[in-house]
């Protein structure tokens, strides 16, 4: 049985094509939301209006670069709500640590 063939975008890196992981800098969110429109099960507004990544479990996770996995149902919504934030504070890493959309991406 043959390994089903995989097609990369050409403006991603390979390492967009395993698990990825999100997190926001606060210190740059703009409070805009099109994270929170592109992907409310991985983004959230806390009380302060700023975007911060959920778990999992839909636990909020408010301390200073907190990491979440992306469900790989939402992949394509994360990397558009990092490519499109006006804060560019919304940055997705393959899971060796390498930038695949955000502003270390650029």
């Amino acid at each position: 049985m043959t390994e089903p063939r995989v097609a990369f975008a050409p403006s991603l890196p390979r390492s967009a094509t395993g698990p990825l992981r999100v997190w926001v800098d606060q210190d740059l969110c703009t409070g805009d939301g099109l994270c929170v429109q592109y992907a409310p099960e991985v983004f959230e507004f806390d009380v302060d209006g700023l975007a911060y990544v959920k778990d999992g479990g839909g636990e909020l996770l408010v301390a200073a670069g907190a990491r979440a996995a992306v469900p790989d149902h939402l992949r394509l919504d994360v990397l558009d709500s990092a490519k499109e934030c006006p804060g560019e504070c919304i940055h997705v890493e393959g899971a060796d640590g390498t930038a695949v959309a955000g502003p270390s991406h650029r």
